[in-house]
């Protein structure tokens, strides 16, 4: 089944982003995938979005639901059909809607985790945590700011700003597929957060990202973006792209 265009409103997004060593991210991607490097390193991180007015395109969004989610997310490149594609890989989606958690992979892709949301926000402070319902964590304390962090792989914010529009295909684990989805922002603005403290459960499982592998580069915020969801053609796991 074809995931339905879905729209609604980005009322906030942060993006917490990280360099990985590119072996590291080697080996634990699936194929096609393959990490997309700036300067050598690999690009992951989490995504905290809050979404209201949710629904099937061509619906009033009076009927449209809201909800905080939380997306973790590996750069990627792959080769479709003869062509180089870029997106980014999603190992796991974490929600604090029962709704998402129900009919993940049919109207949005992948499995979703129930977790639970704290959020204390201003116009200037953002603090974000969850934890879901298998014990994957994540908090974020952090506010805006027009420092350039100095020890980016990116060159300054337009770069990084770039890199992630252009990288707005999305593809999660399904069982024997990829699930895939599309990010079309009806206006695209990013700006700088300071991180005053982070931690991944995730990034933090030296399992699979071992002691010095992974380094904090940047984080960034997205406000009050109209946005459609794209529902793409699946990636079979077996495929050879």
């Amino acid at each position: 089944m074809k995931i339905p265009k879905i729209k609604g409103v980005i009322d906030r997004r942060i993006l917490i982003n990280y360099q990985v060593e590119k072996e590291i991210l080697e080996n634990y991607l699936p194929k096609p995938f393959k990490p997309k490097l700036v300067n050598g390193k690999g690009i992951a991180g989490i995504c905290l979005i809050r979404l209201k007015e949710i629904r099937p395109k061509g619906l009033p969004k009076q009927i449209g639901i809201s909800s905080e989610n939380g997306a973790h997310r590996i750069a990627v490149e792959w080769n479709e059909n003869g062509e180089i594609k870029e997106g980014v890989y999603i190992p796991r989606r974490d929600t604090s809607s029962k709704l998402n958690s129900l009919v993940g992979g049919t109207i949005f892709p992948g499995v979703h985790h129930l977790a639970e949301f704290k959020v204390n926000e201003s116009d200037k402070n953002y603090n974000v945590a969850f934890i879901s319902d298998d014990g994957t964590s994540l908090s974020i304390e952090a506010s805006k700011t027009d420092k350039w962090n100095e020890e980016s792989v990116f060159e300054n914010l337009n770069c990084v700003s770039d890199f992630f529009e252009n990288g707005s295909i999305g593809y999660s684990p399904d069982k024997n597929d990829f699930d895939g989805l599309e990010l079309k922002a009806y206006n695209w603005k990013v700006s700088l957060l300071e991180v005053k403290k982070v931690q991944s459960s995730f990034f933090e499982n030296e399992n699979i990202f071992p002691k010095g592998s992974v380094k904090f580069d940047n984080a960034l915020l997205m406000k009050n973006i109209e946005h459609e969801w794209i529902g793409l053609k699946k990636i079979k796991t077996t495929n050879t792209i």
